[in-house]
């Protein structure tokens, strides 16, 4: 029997609440969403608002483990935002994140930081990237 990685395992609710936070967009990710939707980045499929374990993940890429949150001011210094991603990172995957501002002034810039996460060429965790990888090093969980 396969094993079930506890980032799959399915809450009650969680497809309701999933739906809702993709009908509530926000400005970021609406924009955001038409860069990753139908393989439109480098073929990279991406999915949005997926319950992962007790979180729900802005957009997941699953062939790359790689997750994207878009942050509002709220996020700033949030603990449970350090504590989401070194969740998420506990279950392998590599975690970007992005100001709201970035996506709607410098949406070039990020999706070429995204593509370099994707590929590889972003490996090391870093405060100014906001990238933070499941494993250290380049060549560790990454392609």
């Amino acid at each position: 029997m396969a094993e079930t990685s506890s980032a799959w395992i399915r809450r009650d609710g969680a497809t309701g609440r999933a739906r809702s936070l993709r009908r509530d967009e926000t400005e970021a990710e609406y924009r955001l969403r038409f860069d990753l939707k139908n393989r439109n980045l480098n073929g990279f499929k991406f999915s949005r608002q997926i319950p992962l374990g007790p979180f729900f993940a802005d957009f997941v890429c699953r062939q790359e483990k790689l997750v994207v949150e878009i942050d509002g001011s709220q996020h700033a210094d949030s603990l449970s935002d350090a504590r989401r991603t070194d969740w998420l990172n506990a279950q392998g995957y590599n975690v970007l994140r992005f100001w709201n501002h970035e996506i709607l002034e410098h949406r070039r810039d990020v999706l070429e930081t995204i593509v370099a996460a994707l590929e590889g060429r972003l490996c090391k965790r870093s405060e100014a990237t906001r990238f933070y990888p499941a494993a250290s090093g380049c060549g560790e969980g990454t392609r």
